[in-house]
């Protein structure tokens, strides 16, 4: 393998761990090499052997020809915001993104606690996870739409990095790097505020509750927290999950009172 080749080959892989929000160590964990071996792989410090493509290919679910540069990457189309008013007739339990809805909570969540040192974007994933199913538990409708995978470290919102990178271009944040308790840390700072207007009070307070439960959690804790939630548990991994899961929740997670069944009607 010629050297500019291997340095594509190196910078491709990088990108798409960093765009699933994946850790060296988790990719080393999940493809069974040591997490140095990914370091120099992505450093282009050495080659990436046929065997160890296939793994990268089947963890980042992409074909080896795109790992190679023989293909486009498929891309993620962000829709469209749709003015037309949802139907009433029936509740819909497949996602379907409001990137607008979607920027705003984003930009509170920052806005509430960007400057803590722990919020990196593996603890925004699962803050925006938790605000998105817990208000679908408490009202039956979706708030920002946005689609979520199970991943090994917990939950991530499929839409997740083109919005970022959309939100960059167009100046409403910057990415950072950082390092917290001697791990790299990929940090969002909002630069414009969030506009509380398209935000619901129903919304805002089920976000609000979010980050005090969750906010000052570190990676790790929050991600093994996100484990125990009947969501992420009941969906196999690199699924979608399905919002409706939910309602099959534990007391622990639960944020919505049900009746007792066992209760005789009166």
């Amino acid at each position: 393998m010629i050297k500019n080749e291997k340095k594509k080959i190196a910078l491709r892989l990088k990108q798409l761990r960093e765009k699933m929000g994946l850790s060296q160590e988790a990719v080393a964990d999940a493809i069974r090499v040591p997490r140095t071996a990914v370091s120099q792989i992505e450093n282009a410090e050495r080659s990436v052997s046929s065997i160890e493509l296939a793994a990268f290919s089947k963890l980042y679910e992409v074909s080896t020809d795109y790992m190679l540069g023989l293909e486009k990457e498929p891309e993620i189309i962000l829709p469209k915001e749709s003015h037309q008013p949802p139907k009433q007739a029936m509740r819909i339990s497949m996602p379907k993104i409001n990137i607008d809805k979607f920027k705003q909570v984003l930009l509170y969540i920052l806005e509430q606690c960007a400057g803590k040192p722990n919020i990196g974007k593996t603890v925004l994933y699962k803050l925006l996870y938790f605000s998105d199913f817990n208000y679908y538990e408490s009202y039956e409708e979706q708030m920002t739409g946005a689609t979520y995978m199970k991943l090994k470290y917990g939950p991530i919102p499929v839409e997740i990095s083109k919005l970022i990178d959309s939100m960059e271009k167009s100046g409403e944040i910057r990415k950072i790097r950082a390092e917290y308790r001697n791990y790299p840390q990929e940090r969002y700072i909002p630069l414009v505020k969030a506009d509380l207007s398209k935000l619901r009070a129903s919304e805002k307070e089920i976000i609000d509750k979010v980050l005090i439960a969750h906010s000052d959690k570190t990676a790790t804790e929050i991600s093994n927290y996100s484990h125990e939630d009947i969501p992420w548990k009941a969906t196999y991994e690199k699924g979608i999950i399905d919002y409706e899961l939910v309602f099959y929740r534990t007391p622990a997670y639960s944020v919505r009172s049900y009746p007792d069944e066992d209760s005789n009607d009166l």
